[in-house]
C-alpha cells in the first residue's frame, strides 16, 4: 500500500487539542465576535481532523487484512446518532414551542434531512438569497455532518475497489480524487458558490488531505526545528483564517486550503515527535473541550437560535448574553458527552450489531414520521390565531424579481439579461434604467405598475452595488461592466435609478457614477438604504399580534441604517445635486414607519425587501414628489 512506515493508529492528545481550536473558532463565529468572522473555518479543521482518524483506522485495516465495512459502520453510529438524537429531541419540543408555522415546517423537513444524513442538501436547496435568517434555523449546523456521513458511506466503498485493483496506486488515486475535488471546489466557489459549500464532493478533498497525511504524502520531519516551524506555520494559518476571513470570502475552494493546511501541518508534525504547539494543544483544559467538541458543536447553535427566539437572556447587555451562551454550551456538552456519547460508545448503553443498527433505524423513523406529521399539519398553525397566521405566511414569500431574466442571484453561474424584457428601449416614452442589487430589483414591479408613460428597465444582480466600477463577484463585475461601458454609452437613457444596500464605503462609489452620468446628460434617482430589521418584518408583526415580542417596531431598526440614510441626503443635496428619495422620509414621516399596505400587507417580506404591495406603494409615494 505504500513504500513508507506509516505511524501507528493511536490516541493523541494535540488532535484533541486542534479540535478544541476549531469547535471555538466556530462557537465564536456563530455568536458574532467580530474579530473571528472567519471561525467557520473550524469545520474545515474537523473535516481533517475526520479524514485522518477515519483513513487511519481504515488504511491500517485494509494493510492487516481486518477490515470489516460493517464493524466500520457500528463504530460511525454509536458515534454520531446518540448526541445528535439527544439534540434533535431537545430541538423539536423548543420549535413546537418556540416557531411561527412556516419556520416549523423549515424546521420539520430540516429534521427529517438530518436524521437521513442529507441535511447539507436541503440548505443547499434553501440557501437562496432569500431564503430567510440562519436565526431561524435550529439544525443549520447539522450540514456539517451531512458532509461526513456522506464521506463515511463512499470512502471505505471506494477504498476497497482502489484496494482490491489498484493497490499499488493507493495514494495516487486518494490524491487524484483529492485533487480533483478541490479544483471543482476552486472553481465553483465563485460560480456555484452554494452548492459548493454545502455538497460533499466539493468538500471531499478536506477529509481526504487527512487520509494523505496518514499515508505519508507529506515529508517526515525528523527535525525537531522542523517540526516546530510546520507546526507553528499551521496554527498561524488557521488563525489567520478565522481572523480575517469573512462572509464575504469566497468559500471553500483556494480560501480552504490555509485552515486545511494548516490542520495538516500540526497533526504531520505531531506524528513524528513533539513540538512546542503540540504541547500547548496537549494542556488538559484544552484537551477537555476537544474530547467534548461532538457534543459542543451540536448544542450551540440550537441555544444561539433559541436565545435568539425566545430572548432567554433579555435582561443582559449582548455581549453578556454571548459568554452566558459559551457556558451553558460547554455545560450541555459536557453533560452531553458524559451522560450520551461515553455510555453509548463504551458503557453499559453500547449495543452492537444487528440491535444497534435496529435502534437507529427506529430513531430515525420516528424523526422522519414526526417531520411528516409537522409538514401535514401545516406547522401546527393552529397553534395561533388566524391574524397572526396571516402575518407570518409573508415569511415564505416568493417576490416578482423577474429572477435569471433582469435579475441574478450569486448562485447563478453566468449573468444573460434578457435583451427584450430587460433592456428594450422605447422612442416613445422615456427610458429609465434601474440599476444595482437586490434593493434596486425590489423597485421595478411598482415602478412598472405606477408609471406607464415611463419605460422601465432594469439591470440588478445581487450583492451588486450599481455603480460605475462596481466591486462584488464576477457576475457583478461582468453585469455592470456591460451596463456602464457598453449599455448605457450605445442607448438613448433619459433616467439612471441608482439602489442597493448601500454602505459608508460606497460614498465615493456613487460620486464617482453621478458624475459619469452628469458628463453623458443622464439624470440620475439615488434611492438610499432602506429601512432595515433584525429580523424579517412580518415575523415581528406576527409576534407583536400575538404578544409574544415586547418594545415597538423602531426597537427592531437596525442601529446606523438612520445615520448613513442622513448623510447621503445631505450629499444628494450639497454635493452630488441629484434628486434623492430618503425611505425614512418616505415611510416614517408622520411617527412610526409604515409596516402594512393594501389592507394589512406587510410592506417588506424579510428584513429590508419590499414586497409586490410594498414596492407599487413606495412608487406612488415617489411619485407623489413630483420625481417623474
Amino acid at each position: 500500500m505504500t513504500d513508507k512506515p506509516l505511524p501507528k493508529v493511536g490516541y493523541r492528545a494535540d488532535i484533541d487539542g486542534l479540535r478544541a481550536v476549531a469547535v471555538l473558532s466556530v462557537v465564536f463565529a456563530h455568536l458574532g465576535f467580530s474579530r473571528t468572522q472567519g471561525g467557520y473555518v473550524g469545520v474545515d479543521v474537523f473535516f481533517v481532523i475526520s479524514g485522518y482518524l477515519i483513513g487511519s483506522h481504515i488504511l491500517s485495516q485494509f494493510r492487516n487484512s481486518t477490515f470489516s465495512i460493517v464493524s466500520f459502520y457500528e463504530r460511525r453510529t454509536r458515534r454520531i446518532i446518540p448526541a445528535l438524537v439527544a439534540m434533535l429531541v431537545v430541538a423539536s419540543v423548543c420549535a413546537y414551542h418556540y416557531l411561527l408555522p412556516s419556520e416549523l415546517l423549515d424546521y420539520a423537513r430540516s429534521l427529517m434531512s438530518a436524521a437521513l444524513s442529507v441535511s447539507n442538501i436541503y440548505f443547499w436547496t434553501k440557501s437562496g438569497y432569500f431564503a430567510g435568517l440562519a436565526t431561524t434555523k435550529p439544525l443549520l449546523h447539522t450540514w456539517s455532518l451531512g458532509v461526513e456521513e456522506q464521506f463515511y458511506i463512499f470512502f471505505p466503498l471506494f477504498l476497497l475497489v482502489v484496494v482490491k485493483w489498484f493497490s499499488a496506486h493507493l495514494k495516487l488515486a486518494i490524491g487524484f480524487v483529492a485533487a480533483v475535488s478541490f479544483a471543482i471546489s476552486a472553481y465553483g466557489a465563485y460560480h456555484f458558490p452554494d452548492a459548493t459549500f454545502y455538497l460533499a464532493h466539493t468538500r471531499a478533498w478536506e477529509l481526504l488531505i487527512g487520509s494523505l497525511i496518514w499515508l505519508r504524502v507529506f515529508p517526515e520531519l525528523k527535525s525537531r526545528v522542523a517540526r516546530e516551524l510546520i507546526a507553528a506555520l499551521g496554527l498561524g494559518l488557521i488563525l489567520f483564517a478565522v481572523f480575517t476571513y469573512t462572509a464575504k470570502t469566497p468559500f471553500p475552494g483556494v480560501a480552504a486550503l490555509a485552515p486545511c493546511l494548516g490542520a495538516a501541518f500540526i497533526i504531520a508534525a505531531g506524528q513524528d515527535g513533539p513540538s512546542f504547539v503540540g504541547r500547548v494543544l496537549s494542556w488538559k483544559p484544552i484537551v477537555f473541550i476537544g474530547l467534548i467538541s461532538y457534543s459542543l458543536y451540536l448544542w450551540h447553535w440550537p441555544l444561539i437560535v433559541f436565545q435568539w427566539q425566545a430572548s432567554w437572556l433579555g435582561t443582559y447587555s449582548p455581549k453578556v448574553a454571548k459568554f452566558l451562551i459559551i457556558g451553558v454550551s460547554l455545560v450541555l456538552g459536557t453533560l452531553s458527552w458524559m451522560f450520551v456519547e461515553r455510555p453509548f460508545r463504551t458503557g453499559k448503553l453500547k449495543l452492537n450489531g444487528g440491535a444497534l443498527f435496529a435502534a437507529a433505524g427506529a430513531v430515525i423513523a420516528l424523526f422522519v414520521a414526526a417531520g411528516v406529521t409537522t409538514v401535514h399539519a401545516k406547522g401546527f398553525a393552529s397553534r395561533f390565531p388566524e391574524n397572526v397566521q396571516r402575518l407570518e405566511s409573508y415569511i415564505d414569500y416568493k417576490p416578482n424579481y423577474r429572477e435569471g431574466q433582469c435579475y441574478f442571484s450569486s448562485a447563478d453561474s453566468r449573468v444573460s439579461l434578457d435583451q427584450a424584457a430587460c433592456l428594450a428601449v422605447s422612442s416613445t416614452k422615456r427610458n429609465v434604467i434601474i440599476v444595482g442589487d437586490s434593493h434596486a430589483a425590489q423597485l421595478w414591479y411598482g415602478f412598472d405598475k405606477t408609471f406607464p408613460n415611463l419605460n422601465i428597465m432594469e439591470a440588478t444582480a445581487s450583492g451588486c452595488r450599481g455603480v460605475v466600477h462596481s466591486e462584488g463577484g464576477a457576475y457583478c463585475v461582468h453585469l455592470m461592466n456591460d451596463i456602464f461601458s457598453q449599455y448605457i454609452p450605445t442607448h438613448r437613457i433619459d433616467t439612471l435609478v441608482l439602489a442597493s444596500q448601500w454602505e459608508a464605503k460606497d460614498l465615493s462609489a456613487i460620486a464617482e457614477t453621478v458624475e459619469w452620468a452628469r458628463a453623458r446628460n443622464i439624470k440620475v434617482l439615488l434611492f438610499g438604504p432602506i429601512i432595515h430589521y433584525d429580523q424579517s418584518l412580518p415575523r415581528i408583526l406576527a409576534l407583536s399580534a400575538d404578544r409574544k415580542s415586547e418594545g415597538t417596531l423602531a426597537d427592531h431598526e437596525v442601529a446606523g441604517v438612520k445615520v448613513l440614510d442622513a448623510r447621503m441626503k445631505e450629499l444628494a443635496r450639497s454635493t452630488w445635486k441629484v434628486p434623492y428619495v430618503s425611505y425614512f422620509d418616505l415611510l416614517c414621516a408622520d411617527g412610526p414607519c409604515i409596516s402594512l399596505v393594501d389592507g394589512g400587507v406587510p410592506l417588506q417580506f424579510d428584513q429590508s425587501h419590499l414586497t409586490s404591495e410594498g414596492s407599487e406603494y413606495v412608487a406612488q409615494k415617489v411619485r407623489a414628489l413630483g420625481l417623474f
